[in-house]
């Protein structure tokens, strides 16, 4: 685990989660197993934790505990592979989003805009699209649909017919050759800035980040207990947007929908009012945290 991130808001978490010793919990989010290791010494002989990481990496730092499960899949798909490890319900789901330290300095993987690497950025090597497919084979309109929706780029349509024009004379096959073939629309002085938001919009493409997402949140609404936690840990606009609403409103648009009764119709209630944030102490020991949000809901009793 040394190369893996430290746990992010991992006392806040904890709290969050409210673990019942003799209860039954899901980390979806493995990597380093800080947060998992810290949920078991929560948990007393009776409880259970189940975790997912779809990056192969992340099985090195499996727990040898018999109350442990770890899944080596998507948590896109969390509902069935939990009822194939006989679960059906849980007290609690955390969810740390985002991309560890360890794949970002994985040179290889292409994560970062420090390395010249192979443009990959798969969180899981088994599916066979990466962000070099991509690059090269998406029609001008789809790129600049990806820098826009997920990059949130102001010039993503330049971009978009950068990529486009750079590829015609070469395939861009690395991270220094996007990087060059984009440094024309890069702002002096932002970048870093840049370069991650234009990284950020593939990786979540080449993932299917927002989808799984979406998918991991409706299946831990259905699967909570009355009464059970969700707590989340998001790190850009676009995933906390998600979580806040269906955390909000029971849906991700948004859309406040009431009964008869003026009741807010909504499977979940927020345990606290506003996003967790880290402290001074953690950001200064913790880069990873600055931009960490987190966010608890309970299920409502039925």
């Amino acid at each position: 685990m040394s190369d893996y991130h430290s746990p992010v808001l991992l006392e806040q978490s904890l709290e969050g989660l409210a673990v019942n010793p003799q209860g039954t919990y899901v980390d979806v989010t493995f990597g380093g197993g800080g947060h998992s290791r810290a949920i078991l010494q929560a948990l007393g002989a009776e409880g259970r934790l189940l975790a997912f990481d779809r990056d192969a990496d992340a099985l090195a730092n499996t727990i040898d505990d018999p109350r442990f499960t770890l899944i080596h899949e998507d948590f896109r798909y969390m509902k069935n592979f939990l009822r194939l490890n006989g679960v059906s319900r849980v007290d609690g789901i955390l969810a740390d989003l985002g991309v560890s330290s360890h794949q970002f300095d994985e040179a290889g993987r292409g994560f970062s805009t420090r390395f010249d690497a192979e443009l990959d950025l798969r969180m899981d090597r088994r599916q066979t699209t990466t962000a070099k497919d991509i690059v090269n084979t998406a029609s001008e309109e789809e790129l600049r649909d990806i820098l826009n929706n997920y990059g949130e780029l102001p010039n993503a349509h330049r971009m978009a017919r950068a990529i486009v024009s750079a590829r015609a004379e070469a395939p861009i096959l690395t991270t220094f050759d996007l990087k060059k073939a984009l440094e024309s629309n890069i702002p002096r002085n932002q970048e870093n800035k840049f370069y991650a938001m234009v990284f950020q919009a593939l990786r979540i493409e080449v993932n299917g980040e927002l989808e799984a997402l979406k998918a991991m949140l409706t299946q831990a609404v259905e699967m909570l207990n009355p009464g059970g936690r969700l707590v989340v840990i998001s790190y850009h606009s676009l995933e906390d947007r998600l979580v806040k609403n269906i955390i909000k409103t029971g849906n991700f648009e948004g859309e406040v929908k009431k009964d008869f009764y003026g009741n807010l119709l909504s499977p979940l209630k927020p345990v606290t009012r506003k996003p967790i944030v880290a402290d001074a102490e953690e950001l200064m020991e913790n880069p990873r945290s600055r931009s960490a949000k987190l966010r608890v809901a309970e299920k409502k009793q039925q």
